[in-house]
């Protein structure tokens, strides 16, 4: 895919669409109100790692048709798992690469959520990097409501995003609440009118792609994960270390000669 070009698609109930620099995934599939199917977790995890690979691609959009953005797992495939609960496999085991591929992309991945976001649905936005919402969407983890568990690793996703305690209030009532509570809450970075949501999540991934150096992208969320778990000072080591080595990239002197010239930055592709 070339930058400037569009190519639209929808297959297993999700949408594929590229403009420019920035890729919009959109959760369609209006009979079940984009609940997701295996495919549409696997469509949605294969679209996420061929951006990820991508050099042309430099950002990602997330979001949903509709009044949805994903109102979590299928119930109906649940009913059957309940009566004939699955022998579990390494493939079982290996889903979740599928439902947090936001966070294993190399590329800044924005979620764009215009409605209803639970279950399944608001793992994968907790996997996003930036969530802007729709005012007056609605969240709810819904795990305890449904007699399961903090699936996927959101139980590490949420409390980073919303402190402990928040996030076991979330996770243990299962209640529903608003865009605007999960801007207080730090869960959402910002709050738009319904109509401006997508222009405006499009808007940012274009900034992000247009003045932030790819490769500086890329690292630094690879830093977020693991110096998050790392002693200061042997995070501090490791970003030194990542420093001293951006020095030789030449990401730096075409950073240095853009604001110079004020001109905006033609940093090369990555990866």
């Amino acid at each position: 895919m070339s930058p400037g070009s569009d190519q639209q698609s929808t297959v297993d109930g999700v949408g594929h669409v590229v403009d420019g620099a920035v890729a919009t995934v959109t959760f369609d599939r209006p009979a079940r109100h984009n609940a997701m199917d295996q495919a549409m977790q696997i469509r949605y995890g294969t679209l996420l790692r061929r951006a990820g690979e991508d050099p042309a691609i430099r950002a990602v959009v997330v979001t949903g048709a509709g009044r949805a953005f994903c109102p979590g797992a299928d119930l109906g495939l649940l009913d059957d798992i309940s009566s004939a609960p699955p022998t579990a496999d390494l493939d079982d085991h290996e889903g979740f690469r599928n439902v947090l591929a936001a966070a294993f992309t190399p590329k800044p991945v924005i979620a764009a959520i215009n409605g209803g976001c639970a279950g399944l649905g608001f793992v994968v936005a907790c996997a996003a990097d930036i969530r802007f919402a729709a005012a007056g969407a609605k969240f709810a983890t819904s795990f305890a409501r449904r007699g399961l568990v903090a699936e996927y690793g959101v139980a590490k996703l949420l409390p980073e995003l919303v402190g402990r305690g928040r996030a076991l209030d979330l996770l243990l009532s299962g209640r529903t609440f608003t865009a605007e509570q999960a801007f207080d809450y730090g869960l959402v970075q910002e709050v738009v009118a319904p109509e401006d949501l997508l222009p405006r999540a499009r808007e940012y991934a274009t900034e992000l792609a247009t003045h932030s150096a790819p490769r500086s992208m890329a690292i630094m969320k690879e830093q977020l994960f693991r110096e998050a778990a790392l002693p200061l000072e042997a995070a501090a080591k490791e970003a030194t270390a990542l420093m001293l080595d951006s020095f030789g990239r030449p990401e730096l002197p075409e950073g240095l000669a853009s604001w110079n010239e004020r001109r905006p930055p033609n940093f090369p592709a990555y990866p």
